[in-house]
């Protein structure tokens, strides 16, 4: 990471908050599987580094339905959770990758890695975060559209009345999720999501106002986004293959009900 970096380590949220600052300048470390690669090669070179293993937001807490998922939380913890977020966790790399990975390194990753992204639009998650301006809640959606400069402490979502996931890999794509879609139902309506179709994930409405009849929904989707090539597929096969997606998890979803 280089000799100049100032490495901080924070012993609480609120000294988290203090060490980030507005983020100029700043890494945070926490899992470290996407970051250490990057410090090493010197493709980062943050004035510091703040490392957020024990700044206390290694958490999962719940209240009457809600789910609160501190951004420290290892992917790996999350595994056990209903659909869609459980078995999307369970896809993201190996059992390494999981227990080292954290749910706000995933959050906040570069395109191809955020896959919990997906899910957790899905279920209509909160993000808590701060930075510039200080502390604010906001959709999980608005958080990701304007991440930059913010430290996520964590996501709250209600727990759904059913969800499903469905995703997409390919042999030569090992352990990088090529495309996925998450859905969830709650209070008589769903919520459809998908990642690998864009920069971030990204909610499918279309989809979810025809969620009704999979085999309109799924082509819905496929008329929302114009997925790009990347070394694991091209943005043609990605669009091919989203209504297949929608269908099964709206299939899914039905046969929970």
């Amino acid at each position: 990471m280089g000799s100049t970096a100032e490495v901080i380590r924070p012993g609480s949220p609120s000294e988290a908050a203090s060490a980030f600052g507005d983020g100029a300048g700043v890494a945070v470390l926490a899992g470290g599987t996407l970051l250490v690669p990057d410090l090493h090669f010197g493709r980062a070179r943050p004035e510091r580094v703040v490392m957020l293993g024990g700044a206390g937001l290694d958490y999962v807490s719940r209240s009457n339905g809600a789910v609160t998922v501190g951004a420290a939380v290892p992917v790996a913890a999350l595994v056990g959770e209903a659909a869609p977020l459980g078995p999307c966790a369970a896809s993201i790399g190996d059992n390494e990758i999981r227990a080292q990975a954290t749910v706000g390194g995933n959050l906040c990753a570069p395109a191809g890695f955020g896959d919990l992204q997906g899910p957790l639009l899905a279920l209509g998650a909160t993000a808590r975060s701060t930075g510039a301006g200080g502390e604010r809640s906001e959709p999980l959606e608005d958080f990701l559209a304007g991440r930059a400069g913010r430290l996520l402490l964590d996501v709250s979502y209600a727990e759904p009345a059913a969800g499903a996931f469905a995703g997409l890999g390919r042999p030569h794509a090992h352990h990088y999720t090529v495309m996925a879609v998450s859905g969830a139902r709650a209070g008589g309506g769903v919520r459809l999501a998908v990642v690998g179709a864009g920069a971030v994930g990204s909610r499918l409405r279309g989809a979810e106002e025809l969620a009704a009849d999979p085999g309109a929904a799924g082509e819905a989707a496929a008329r929302e986004v114009e997925p790009s090539d990347d070394p694991l597929a091209s943005g043609w096969y990605r669009a091919r293959t989203l209504p297949a997606l929608v269908r099964q998890v709206l299939s899914d979803l039905e046969e929970s009900a």
